[in-house]
């Protein structure tokens, strides 16, 4: 079980942590999470990793404070998860520019791509099938060939959440912009737990590893392979 989190603010002794401009604490390392979609079409396939940040917020308990950066283009909120800082983000544009405004956050919280996790959906992936990729390609995804563009960099951190393809071979446009089905919504927060279980998994990892580690040189994930359930 994944121990228990709570939003940032103060140690358990009660004195407040010092934190930088946009509220986040400077001690500890620092991840982003993105869940890139359309602003304004929640529930759509397209924009399930929407739907799993706001099931991240809900689960870190900080799903009630959300705000509006307009600097940045997006909703952010911010959680601790075991001593890491998390930066949870909404981009509030289209899916093939919300790489500005991950690349306008990454730049007021000083985070290069290797700390910046994308969760967006895969049309070559059945609904039910969540994998990790650690980097890569955006493999004809809009959103993350944006991020890819506007951060230089394709080693940002990938849960990659299945939606299958349209079996009657409709319009793939039609069928990702649509809403799941009522069965389809049945299994989605299940299948969306899973994958939110990887990354809250890879980032205990990493922060444990860190914490403990030597001289090593080159980051330790690098070395991993890609996790599929």
């Amino acid at each position: 079980m994944l121990q228990s989190v709570r939003a940032v603010c103060c140690l358990r002794g009660g004195r407040c942590m010092s934190q930088t401009a946009g509220g986040v604490p400077t001690r500890g390392q620092h991840f982003m999470v993105v869940g890139l979609g359309n602003h304004g079409m929640a529930g759509t396939r397209h924009s399930v990793g929407m739907t799993a940040i706001n099931q991240l917020a809900r689960r870190l308990n900080v799903a009630d404070q959300w705000k509006t950066d307009r600097r940045i283009g997006a909703d952010l909120v911010t959680a601790q998860l075991d001593g890491a800082n998390l930066i949870l983000i909404k981009p509030r544009h289209f899916m093939n520019v919300n790489g500005t405004s991950v690349s306008s956050a990454a730049g007021k919280f000083r985070l290069t791509a290797e700390k910046i996790y994308l969760l967006h959906d895969e049309l070559d992936k059945p609904l039910g099938k969540v994998t990790l990729k650690l980097g890569g390609s955006a493999r004809g995804h809009n959103g993350v060939r944006s991020c890819i563009d506007h951060l230089k960099s394709d080693t940002m951190i990938r849960l990659l959440i299945g939606i299958g393809r349209p079996a009657d071979k409709s319009s793939v446009t039609t069928y990702v912009l649509g809403r799941f089905t009522r069965s389809e919504q049945e299994l989605l927060s299940s299948v969306l737990e899973k994958g939110l279980d990887l990354l809250l998994g890879h980032i205990q990892k990493r922060t444990r590893d860190t914490a403990s580690a030597t001289a090593t040189p080159g980051p330790v994930e690098s070395r991993m392979p890609s996790i599929v359930i």
